[in-house]
């Protein structure tokens, strides 16, 4: 269940609000606990940092606790390996020989899901220490992995840190020459939406979204006279006085895409990088040095380029039960697709066993998710229950996506619809699975619905000048729920010596319930002792 935690049972509780009859009654028959899916147990930086989709299904697919996104980097960044990378190298030794321009491209924030608005200052002043005299900025607003409608007050935090390097780096010429919202520019993920990503392509590449004098004035043209979200800000190119773009792409030019998470990168990427490409018309394809934070795609090879090392993942949970000739199936719509498949199997797109492994995609809607808040969650359970009864399959597993995708547009109303939707779809799994003595666990990889408010430091819900609660977009630091049912046997106790159990612990638990052998280095199962 994408986004469904558990959380604090008060009137900004979607999940405590919503009428879950199914995950009620599966909560008191089965076997239920929470577990974490924040900070250190999914391999973040702090108990700070909230789990997202990406960590999420790697822990839960690895079994084990590994360094993540923002960690990773920040760890390449303060031992400096980083900068001694070929592909670095190959970024700034183009700059520096050819007076050309740097790019910068990705997520001004800080959330750590997508990217941290630090790692971009330390590119650029790491940049202009090596003689790159001429950098620009191409941002893309948040409102989703930290508070909606803060646009302004990262914009000038960039700029800031940038003054901050003009002191000891003179001559560095630096402008935000583009700018969008993340849900409407550059970052789709999945293939959902394409049109995003060429609204990025005109912003970014060409100079020919809407042209504005400033950043700025992006974000206030944009906003309109009705508080637009940051997330769905629409796509401008700065230009100057002339109506000339600061800082489209030329030929020549290096570019960076320094967002770390790779589903919301890999479009972009590909646009770039990709000579055979049919999705939009690119007009023209400027040739640069193009590098990614990291690698967004491992099967792929995108992008060809990357600052940072991914972190290996083996031996994950389906790669243990292909090794046994188990049978695997896997579902969700698009949204959560690749969470469910390539983020769980390690990174890693292709199956373990073609023989063995079928994994259904579901096509998402085209339109926001509060108005049609129970997205495919009847279609999920439909194909779910269809592989059941071919009795072909050992394991099965797929991704919710409602209380995730709902949650994030902060609408109360909708979110309880979207929690409500799942429930339903599970209440049926569940019946299904009765007639075949099947085994059910239901989990969720990080919450949101279940924290619908901003909340000061001290937790107290925040609200705006007329009184009125500020919406939550982001994920919260919440536990998930972990409800496993047995409808053929009995199942063993849950341990109590594993308070602090995480979403590592749930790969180990699935083994046991196949009765396979757990890996060594997995963390260990949730259960007593093997069910009977």
């Amino acid at each position: 269940m994408d986004g469904v935690g558990v959380g604090r049972s008060d009137e900004f509780d979607a999940v405590h609000l919503a009428n879950t009859p199914n995950l009620d009654m599966l909560g008191v028959a089965g076997r239920y606990r929470t577990l974490r899916a924040h900070g250190s147990a999914v391999g973040l930086q702090s108990e700070s940092d909230m789990g997202n989709s990406e960590v999420g299904h790697n822990i839960l697919g690895a079994g084990r606790i590994f360094d993540q996104g923002a960690k990773r980097v920040e760890k390449a960044i303060a031992s400096g390996v980083i900068w001694s990378t070929a592909s670095w190298r190959a970024i700034v030794d183009n700059c520096v020989q050819h007076a050309s321009t740097l790019h910068l491209i990705g997520l001004l924030s800080d959330g750590n899901v997508h990217s941290n608005i630090d790692h971009l200052l330390a590119l650029v002043d790491r940049a202009a220490q090596e003689g790159v005299v001429r950098v620009r900025a191409h941002v893309l607003f948040d409102g989703r992995d930290v508070p909606d409608h803060t646009a302004e007050q990262y914009l000038a935090q960039l700029r800031a840190g940038v003054a901050a390097l003009v002191g000891p780096h003179r001559d560095l010429d630096f402008e935000v020459a583009s700018g969008g919202g993340r849900m409407v520019t550059t970052m789709d993920r999945y293939g959902a939406d394409w049109s995003i990503v060429e609204a990025g392509w005109r912003a970014h590449v060409r100079g020919t979204a809407h042209p504005v004098a400033s950043a700025e004035d992006g974000l206030a043209w944009g906003r309109g006279d009705h508080r637009m979200s940051d997330q769905n800000l629409p796509a401008f190119t700065v230009v100057d006085a002339a109506g000339e773009p600061v800082g489209r792409i030329h030929d020549g030019d290096s570019v960076i895409m320094f967002n770390f998470r790779g589903d919301r990168a890999m479009e972009f990427c590909q646009a770039m990088e990709w000579d055979i490409f049919d999705h939009f018309d690119r007009v023209a394809v400027p040739d640069v040095v193009f590098a990614g934070m990291a690698l967004y795609d491992g099967d792929t090879s995108v992008p060809s380029r990357f600052l940072v090392e991914p972190e290996a993942v083996d031996l994950t949970v389906s790669e243990v039960i292909a090794d046994a000739g188990f049978h695997q199936w896997a579902a969700a719509e698009t949204q959560k697709f690749g969470h469910i498949t390539y983020f769980w199997n390690g990174n890693r797109s292709s199956k373990f066993d073609e023989a063995l492994e079928t994994y259904v995609e579901i096509p998402s809607d085209r339109i926001p998710f509060d108005q049609r808040p129970w997205m495919k969650s009847a279609e999920t359970a439909d194909e779910l229950i269809a592989a059941i009864r071919t009795g072909q399959y050992e394991f099965l597993r797929v991704n919710f996506a409602g209380g995730d995708m709902v949650g994030h547009t902060a609408s109360m109303p909708a979110t309880r619809i979207a929690v409500e939707s799942v429930d339903l779809a599970i209440g049926r799994i569940a019946t299904e699975l009765r007639q075949h003595n099947g085994r059910l666990i239901v989990t969720a990889d990080h919450g949101n619905a279940d924290d619908k408010v901003e909340r000061d430091s001290s937790g107290r819900p925040t609200y705006d000048r007329n009184g009125l609660p500020v919406g939550r977009t982001a994920h919260s630091l919440n536990p998930v729920p972990f409800i496993i049912e047995d409808f053929g046997s009995e199942l063993p106790d849950l341990r109590s010596d594993l308070p602090d159990a995480g979403l590592a612990n749930v790969a180990a638990t699935i083994l046991q319930l196949l009765g396979l052998a757990v890996p060594d280095d997995y963390e260990p199962s949730v259960l007593t002792s093997a069910p009977v």
